[in-house]
């Protein structure tokens, strides 16, 4: 019989799987900053539901979260051309518990910094923490004009440069070595290490717009839970953690009953 006379013929047999929705198999996890920053929730992720030997847990651990530090600080919106970097170390509960992974500045901020008739300057150094941390600090700077100059251009030698880049080099060797990553983080997010450049470099040539424009980190020692939890205010501030929004949502709930009451009462 040829195929075309038969309908039923080269169909398979078998019922056809059920449309079944991805997300009913994830569920989601809050993102919590260190306990530095003034803002602690800075977002949530998703991940999918532990099942046999595969656990959320390794799902989550590793990822890495870019915020800007304006959202990571109260009335911290001038500042929010600075990008820090947040990777999960610990899963507690719902919480996903971030260490600091990096920082950089923004395109748009480093683009508008650059003008012509002046000379840029960059720097770099390896620091080492005391917990163990290697980083990268990498200094931008801009030369600007002195007081009750005529000229239009603001040129710094090359002699300038290279001793303007060593005294940058040793400001961040002097900032950084011997303390640990909590305390060098506290120099970067009002930006310290900048204003102690431009006060340096002044009797070399006068600097304008200097900035720790990126941050990388080149080694991390090996997960310590304990820091961890301390780096978070200790294990009493994680526990709460959960428990502050509940007790938001009952006053907001709370708030409505009353003003039903007295309603009823006037009546």
């Amino acid at each position: 019989m040829a195929i075309g006379k038969n309908k039923n013929l080269g169909k398979k047999k078998g019922n056809k799987k059920k449309i079944v929705d991805p997300f009913s198999k994830k569920e989601w996890y809050d993102v919590k900053a260190p306990a530095v920053f003034s803002v602690r929730q800075i977002g949530k992720t998703i991940a999918t539901k532990s099942s046999g030997l595969k656990l959320a847990k390794d799902n989550l651990m590793g990822r890495v979260f870019e915020v800007s530090l304006g959202d990571l600080q109260e009335k911290a919106e001038d500042d929010a051309f600075r990008k820090f970097k947040l990777r999960v170390e610990a899963v507690q509960g719902k919480n996903c518990l971030t260490q600091f992974y990096g920082m950089s500045l923004s395109t748009d901020k480093l683009k508008s910094l650059v003008r012509k008739n002046h000379t840029l300057i960059e720097a770099h150094a390896d620091v080492k923490t005391t917990d163990g941390y290697s980083l990268r600090l990498f200094t931008i700077g801009f030369t600007k004009a002195r007081v009750n100059q005529n000229k239009k251009t603001s040129y710094a030698q090359s002699g300038q440069v290279r001793q303007l880049r060593r005294r940058m080099i040793d400001i961040m060797l002097r900032e950084a070595n011997g303390k640990d990553l909590k305390e060098l983080v506290q120099k970067l997010i009002p930006e310290t290490i900048g204003r102690e450049i431009e006060k340096a470099t002044q009797g070399i040539y006068p600097l304008q717009n200097c900035y720790v424009r990126k941050v990388k980190v080149l080694r991390a020692p090996k997960p310590d839970l304990q820091k961890l939890m301390e780096a978070h205010g200790g294990a009493d501030a994680i526990a709460a953690m959960g428990k502050k929004m509940d007790r938001l949502i009952e006053d907001v709930d709370e708030e409505p009953k009353e003003e039903a009451e007295a309603a009823d009462a006037e009546a």
